[in-house]
């Protein structure tokens, strides 16, 4: 599938800021699966300091730097992206979930160690021994790890409700799992947090699903959204992608932006400002696949306005 992406973020102040840091990350990621064939960035107002870098994890990173005084920024990302189905694991076998853990929680070096640092607990994603008792119905001695990972997937679709309303991009991950309530952000911290809790490395991904508009109803341009899941790590399969909003594992209908311990590690426009007052952020998002023969189902992305943005008083 080629597909269109527009993204774009607008911030209005209450008062005039003197200045401002922010990163952007909003370039699709080159993967065996996925090409980013175009990328263009417009920032206004024009930075006085704009450069690109890749960071620890590999995801592109543009750092801005406004020094006139503003009272709105604007960030607009624009990509065409090929995006190729990928293979099938309907008929994988793969080791037990314990040896997984096991090998990479072993000393060494390799593939597995590389994963093992996804192990741990994270910013976003603390340890909860609540979601730990809760994931251990899933992972039953001796089974599979893939059939594991898959049965997790589907409990979070089936016992957590999607709802835009519950959730704010800053709610606590206790809070989400007493709620069973919230959007594609809070399900990836969910399952996250589960699948390390077993001892197994999994890691946040960010990017955009291609949605569908129910039938009769004309597509409306802007009315996509950023959307999240996790990859697990597996011996001789590597990171296999689990959307558990969706309750599916994503082909080419997911857009991969970016990847990294959780949302804080992959927020698409971040930052940091001098200046006071409060703030407003509009996001708009368009996904729209170029060529024809789309999907014939629609699939839930909506998320909060993934932006972040810290002041600092004048």
């Amino acid at each position: 599938m080629l597909y269109r992406v527009t993204h774009q973020t607008a911030y209005a102040y209450d008062r005039e800021v003197s200045v401002s840091h922010h990163v952007v990350q909003l370039r699709p990621r080159e993967l065996p699966w996925q090409r980013c064939l175009s990328h263009q960035l417009c920032v206004r107002p024009d930075p006085g300091v704009e450069a690109s870098r890749t960071d620890y994890f590999g995801n592109h990173s543009v750092l801005v730097t406004l020094e006139t005084a503003h009272r709105e920024f604007e960030v607009i990302a624009g990509s065409l992206v090929e995006v190729l189905p990928r293979p099938s694991l309907a008929a994988v076998e793969t080791p037990a979930w314990e040896s997984v853990a096991a090998a990479c929680g072993a000393p060494g070096w390799g593939d597995a160690a590389a994963a093992g640092e996804f192990r741990f607990e994270s910013p976003w994603v603390p340890q909860r021994p609540e979601i730990g008792a809760w994931a251990a119905e899933s992972f039953a001695p001796g089974r599979g790890w893939l059939a594991a990972m898959a049965d997790l997937n589907a409990r979070i679709h089936r016992d957590f409700v999607f709802d835009g309303t519950a959730t704010t991009v800053t709610t606590p991950l206790a809070e989400v799992f007493a709620k069973r309530r919230g959007v594609c952000q809070d399900f990836a911290h969910v399952m996250l947090a589960a699948a390390r809790a077993m001892g197994l490395p999994a890691r946040y991904v960010s990017g955009y699903l291609e949605t569908l508009p129910p039938p009769g109803n004309a597509r409306l341009v802007g009315a996509d959204a950023s959307h999240a899941w996790i990859a697990a790590w597996c011996p001789g399969l590597g990171w296999v992608d689990f959307d558990p909003t969706n309750d599916l594992l994503p082909s080419d209908r997911h857009v991969t932006v970016a990847w990294g311990r959780d949302f804080g590690d992959v927020s698409p426009v971040r930052g940091v400002l001098l200046g006071s007052g409060d703030h407003r952020i509009r996001v708009s998002v368009d996904v729209e696949a170029v060529d024809a023969g789309a999907s014939d189902d629609g699939g839930r992305s909506q998320s909060q306005s993934q932006s972040q943005s810290f002041s600092t008083p004048a």
